[in-house]
């Protein structure tokens, strides 16, 4: 099973404060325990929602672009992991380990080819397929 762990933003990192040497250190150790035990896919943090934007698209699929900040920073993300554990028991004994103090994580799972049911036709599938080996062939590069 594979979960998306999302960081919550703070008026702190929307604010653009970066961690302290400690911090990251503290962090670069619980990724590295990550991926000893070969549950980290990804991770990466995010530059604040004032360098992004948002892409709406109406009911016509024409879209519009509004540039950041954003006002609800407590609906913000800050950063992510993708962690493949075998359970939501244990992905969420791996967050209780993350190394933060006054913060707030969420933590979803990630749809399986599986879950989509008979709408995900044998040529959907053979295509995720394709997709999944390109991706992964340009991390080789």
């Amino acid at each position: 099973m594979r979960f998306m762990v999302i960081v919550k933003a703070s008026e702190a990192t929307e604010n653009g404060v970066m961690p302290t040497e400690q911090e990251l250190a503290e962090m670069g150790a619980f990724n590295e325990e990550l991926v000893t035990a070969g549950v980290m896919l990804a991770g990466e943090g995010l530059h604040p929602s004032s360098k992004g934007a948002r892409v709406r698209f109406d009911t016509d699929g024409a879209a519009s672009v509004t540039d950041g900040p954003f006002a609800e920073t407590k609906e913000l993300v800050a950063g992510f992991w993708i962690l493949e554990v075998s359970s939501r028991e244990e992905v969420l004994e791996w967050v209780k380990k993350a190394p933060f103090r006054d913060s707030e994580v969420e933590v979803r799972q990630v749809f399986a080819a599986e879950d989509f049911g008979d709408q995900f036709t044998p040529e959907l599938r053979e295509q995720e397929d394709r997709h999944r080996a390109a991706i992964a062939g340009q991390y080789e590069s």
